[in-house]
């Protein structure tokens, strides 16, 4: 059985300030969770989310890392830097680090690897835009993403990926994927891992849904067979709406 995994990504909100009232506001409500928690937080705001967060259940990522151990990259924090700030989890490949900030394929492997290499813990995305699904090309896109993304992993490394498959059309549009098709894209994306690690492998890697997750759809996204969590956005902003979806589980 693989363990769920329910992720807030913050994106850029909240200063250091609201970032520890926010987790300590959450600590509470998700204390007895079955699954794992995480919130992935603004850099400047790790070392006050990783105090409030201390001897809780809440772990503590990042939301980028450079491929880099060192160098001349303005404004950019090495997986080095993260791991020593206390950081778990690192999100690698958003849509919106790919739409905004000019990641490709190619710079999300060279992450992954980097942050791979320093023992942090990686949620890699993954995820097709609207026009593309509608033209029948979503399979192979997050088979080719994932693939990509992978490379130069061996199978120990890759069973420890989590993978959030976040359609990029469903992304802050209020629109989400039926748990029907969210079910059956992630499970593409296992069905691929299966042929390229083994099946055994491939049972293991946790894969998140990560479009537009609510506490009104997350029951039903989450009694897929195929998702093993979720990466939320704008609800991780609310601790009692995070913390119902972390608890989707109880009634």
């Amino acid at each position: 059985m693989r363990k769920a995994i329910i992720a807030g990504n913050w994106k850029m909100n909240k200063t250091p300030t609201e970032a520890a009232a926010l987790v300590e506001s959450l600590k509470p409500l998700v204390a007895d969770a079955s699954c794992d928690v995480v919130v992935c937080v603004p850099a400047v705001d790790i070392p006050a989310a990783k105090a409030a967060a201390q001897g809780s259940n809440i772990h503590i990522g990042a939301q980028n890392v450079h491929f880099a151990e060192s160098g001349a990259y303005t404004g950019e924090l090495s997986a080095a830097m993260l791991k020593e700030v206390g950081v778990e989890y690192v999100i690698i490949g958003h849509s919106e680090r790919r739409q905004y900030f000019g990641e490709t394929d190619a710079t999300v492997n060279q992450r992954v690897l980097a942050a791979v290499k320093a023992g942090l813990k990686v949620i890699l995305c993954v995820g097709e835009k609207k026009e593309e699904r509608e033209a029948g090309y979503t399979d192979a896109l997050v088979e080719y993403q994932t693939l990509i993304a992978l490379t130069g992993l061996d199978k120990k490394q890759v069973q420890s990926i989590v993978i959030a498959y976040e359609p990029v059309w469903a992304i802050g549009t209020g629109l989400v994927a039926t748990d029907e098709q969210a079910n059956e894209t992630i499970g593409v994306i296992r069905a691929a891992l299966a042929r390229k690690y083994g099946k055994a492998v491939a049972n293991k890697v946790r894969i998140q849904y990560g479009g537009s997750m609510k506490p009104a759809n997350a029951k039903g996204l989450m009694a897929q067979p195929e998702i093993d969590g979720g990466l939320i956005g704008g609800a991780s902003l609310k601790a009692k709406d995070f913390a119902a979806i972390v608890n989707y589980d109880k009634d």
